[in-house]
């Protein structure tokens, strides 16, 4: 068969690490990528890699959507939102196409949660053109939802989920900066709390949601909780900086609850640079019931390369998925693809 036609939506950090990561699969090509900055505008995709390929054909970077989609694909990786809300009406245009759709809008990772209708619109839609739609990444996605729904594969029975992640923002690009308020001052952050333009983490409603519905319980309520981490110390990363005294990040906390008790606990402290200050990162999962699971990875798994992989690596099973809105725990367990990812389509 030909090769896995793939178009990418979104040009940042990690649009950019998915189409390396491309470059080196077996079994697919980039077809189109379309980004709205105006220096990459007509490049060709592998001059801004500052990479070089003689078997992977010219393909110019666009920043007309409708003129990159129909040049056609088999699956579109859409690297532009955070929230369900802001990547509802270019989801809705690819499928229009006729093709599969992976987002990283981390509210995409369970869209039931924040936006029921939208999610329902979207599988409705999903269906009538006979694609299928994911939202992924590595948290939500990955280490808080479906590795805890995983683990308690091995249990009788669950009475309380704890999962940690302290973790580097490092990686990620100037809308996740933005979101976690990397360098705004401490008056800064209780204005924008205030006016509610602080998103901080955004996935904990997704998470608790899609690991309640995982194990088949109702959650009577979530709440959540966000608090500054202010660094001593002058901060950089590659798409950040705090100077000291401002945000290095946000640490997020979360619960959803049953009868009143706390069921899933979220713990969550993310910002650049953590080790600058002696921080230590790490994915805790805890598990209590029969019998107690206690998980630990140290330090963090990366969160930017983990969510460039957990996009690339799931595209065969949402190519061979029924059409629908699918979340995580609709489809086969996310692994490594080292073979050519032709052989993993089914006829």
């Amino acid at each position: 068969m030909d090769k896995i036609k793939v178009i990418i939506w979104g040009f940042g950090a990690m649009g950019r690490g998915m189409a390396q990561m491309l470059l080196m699969k077996k079994g697919v090509e980039i077809t189109g990528v379309c980004d709205l900055n105006p220096e990459y505008k007509d490049k060709n995709f592998l001059e801004v890699l500052k990479m070089t390929s003689t078997e992977h054909d010219e393909v110019k970077i666009d920043d007309d959507i409708d003129r990159v989609l129909k040049k056609g694909a088999d699956i579109v990786l859409l690297a532009t939102d955070s929230f369900t809300k802001g990547a509802y009406d270019k989801i809705t245009k690819i499928m229009s196409y006729g093709m599969n759709v992976i987002s990283t809008a981390e509210e995409m990772a369970y869209p039931y949660a924040n936006e029921p209708e939208l999610a329902s619109q979207l599988d409705h839609l999903a269906k009538a053109y006979g694609v299928t739609v994911l939202g992924t990444g590595i948290n939500p996605g990955f280490i808080m939802d479906l590795l805890v729904v995983a683990l308690t594969g091995a249990m009788v029975d669950v009475t309380h989920v704890e999962a940690k992640r302290v973790n580097s923002l490092s990686p990620f690009g100037p809308t996740v900066m933005h979101e976690q308020g990397v360098g705004i001052s401490i008056n800064e952050y209780h204005k924008r709390v205030m006016d509610g333009t602080l998103a901080g983490h955004v996935g904990f409603k997704e998470s608790v949601g899609m690991i309640a519905a995982a194990l088949g319980v109702k959650l009577e309520d979530f709440q959540q909780q966000m608090e500054p981490i202010i660094t001593s110390i002058d901060r950089k990363s590659t798409y950040g900086e705090a100077k000291s005294g401002t945000l290095a990040g946000i640490n997020m906390t979360g619960q959803g609850l049953i009868n009143g008790d706390v069921f899933i606990n979220m713990i969550h402290p993310q910002q650049i640079e953590p080790e600058m200050e002696g921080t230590e990162t790490g994915d805790y999962i805890s598990l209590k019931g029969t019998p107690n699971i206690e998980m630990q990875i140290k330090p963090e798994i990366n969160g930017g390369i983990g969510t460039i992989a957990m996009c690339v690596n799931m595209i065969p099973h949402v190519i061979n998925s029924r059409p629908g809105l699918k979340t995580m725990i609709d489809l086969p367990v996310p692994r490594a693809i080292l073979g050519d990812m032709r052989d993993l389509i089914e006829a």
